[in-house]
């Protein structure tokens, strides 16, 4: 979950700018949080909270009560109109998106479950309560499948292969041939495949930052993604740790502490950050 919230507060300053280039500052003068953190937050407080072992309406349930209080809690972290119409509802309904809120809040539920399958179904029912078009749903699978792999020992060839086949994306470009005629796209179908990508090519946690942002378009929500899949492949520098928690609040250190502790008895006999 750290990957997800450093690729946001990285990204943020560089959104619609087209950098372009894997040569930018890491950390602006004045770094902060987006949406995809706060949601990144509430998505795994309302699985906490319902318990690992809930049902489907449970925890739907607790997802729909989590998004809707931490997004009052923040509730100018730069949410998307139609995800604002949602929190305004007395009775909030799915509005079929396929936007990639989908995608980048989910990071948690990669780590919090004890197989691929339950990865899949719980990450599905994160994304129905507001993402229930295919790509939405789509999305938000794919990722937390890469990342269940990431840190269950595949290796990059098969989450791939995995990916190409499970969920029919399209990663056959490098970085530099998406980098040219790549520009601000905000679903998980124009979004997920290139974060997957800038993992990939990745050598490093750092490196598969730099990838996401150069790419331009939605570079704090591209990066999140990128980021939570790099930290289950190569773990997380405590210097990115420190920095996820210097720009995040006290509040949002609670989940993540609580996070950090089930989600390290998880690991399937690897050392990382989580």
């Amino acid at each position: 979950m750290y990957g997800a919230i450093i690729g946001d507060i990285i990204g943020q300053p560089y959104e619609r700018a087209a950098v372009k280039s894997k040569a930018f500052l890491l950390f602006c003068d004045t770094p902060h949080f987006t949406d995809d953190t706060v949601m990144t937050i509430a998505v795994c407080d309302g699985i906490l909270k319902a318990g690992l072992d809930a049902r489907k309406k449970e925890i739907k349930s607790s997802i729909i009560e989590n998004l809707r209080f931490w997004a009052q809690k923040y509730p100018y972290a730069g949410y998307g109109g139609m995800f604002k119409k949602w929190l305004s509802m007395r009775w909030p309904r799915p509005y079929k998106s396929f936007g990639n809120g989908a995608a980048m809040r989910v990071s948690s539920v990669g780590w919090l479950f004890d197989s691929l399958e339950r990865t899949l179904e719980v990450s599905r029912w994160t994304a129905e309560v507001t993402h229930n078009h295919k790509e939405g749903i789509k999305g938000a699978q794919s990722i937390a499948a890469a990342i269940y792999l990431a840190r269950t020992g595949s290796t990059k060839k098969e989450i791939k292969d995995y990916i190409q086949e499970k969920f029919k994306y399209n990663l056959s470009k490098t970085c530099d041939e998406i980098r040219p005629s790549y520009y601000f796209d905000s679903s998980c179908q124009g979004t997920c495949p290139q974060a997957i990508t800038a993992f990939l090519e990745g050598d490093s946690f750092e490196d598969v930052i730099r990838n996401a942002i150069s790419l331009g378009g939605d570079s704090d929500t591209i990066a999140a993604i990128a980021g939570s899949i790099a930290e289950a492949f190569f773990g997380i520098p405590d210097y990115f740790k420190e920095k996820a928690l210097e720009f995040t609040k006290d509040d949002m250190h609670e989940v993540m502490g609580k996070f950090e502790s089930l989600a390290r008895k998880r690991v399937f006999g690897v050392s990382v950050m989580c």
